[in-house]
């Protein structure tokens, strides 16, 4: 028989006591394990912003500025050319006795004046009035006492060659061709020369030209 074993002795595999070093109980992670970190396959948020929704906000902004543009050019004639007064640029021409002045009479509706000046320049003297003619074309009367020779190839460049005459009034004007698409009527007197051109059509030209012939 097998002596009997001393009461006081502990069994050999005694699990270890609740002194010894273990996983946090508290649900954390433990020693050496690693921490938890970004999935490397995560997406990020697509916006949610459809081309439909973005045309809808450009519209948005675009319809206030459409109207005020319409406002403005509607209400405001925004689009038109300031109108000037012409009278003092005839009055100094007048007063400078160089030429006979002729200020346009008998002009239809929708004629502007949008610029006039009279200068002294090499030569003698130039009056010059532009205008917008009711068709919203450009046209310009010139007045002068320079030397025809002198004063054509600079109102209408190298390129202005006669071509033929246009029976306007009591005198007889010259048809010429200007720069780029413009034309031009000349009238030639002995003490000045008129020139009405412009790419306004030839019925606004012959009637600028009758109004101060």
């Amino acid at each position: 028989m097998e002596p009997a074993q001393h009461a006081d002795r502990e069994p050999a595999d005694q699990t270890p006591g609740d002194d010894r070093p273990t996983a946090d109980r508290s649900g954390g992670p433990g020693i050496g394990q690693p921490l938890p970190g970004p999935s490397a396959g995560a997406a990020k948020p697509a916006s949610t912003r459809s081309p439909r929704d973005m045309a809808i906000s450009l519209l948005v902004l675009l319809v206030p500025i459409a109207l005020l543009l319409a406002f403005y050019r509607g209400f405001l004639g925004g689009d038109q050319p300031t109108s000037v007064d012409p009278t003092p640029a005839f009055e100094q021409a007048r007063a400078a006795a160089e030429f006979p002045v002729s200020e346009p009479s008998g002009l239809g509706e929708g004629w502007r004046t949008v610029r006039a000046s009279y200068r002294a320049v090499e030569g003698g003297a130039t009056l010059r009035v532009g205008y917008v003619t009711p068709e919203g074309r450009g046209l310009q009367l010139v007045q002068s006492n320079v030397p025809p020779e002198q004063l054509l190839p600079t109102e209408l460049t190298e390129r202005g060659q006669p071509q033929g005459q246009a029976d306007l009034g009591g005198g007889t004007w010259q048809r010429y061709t200007a720069r780029g698409n413009e034309q031009a009527l000349v009238l030639l007197q002995p003490e000045r020369t008129v020139i009405v051109i412009g790419d306004a059509r030839d019925n606004e030209l012959r009637e600028m030209a009758s109004a101060v012939d």
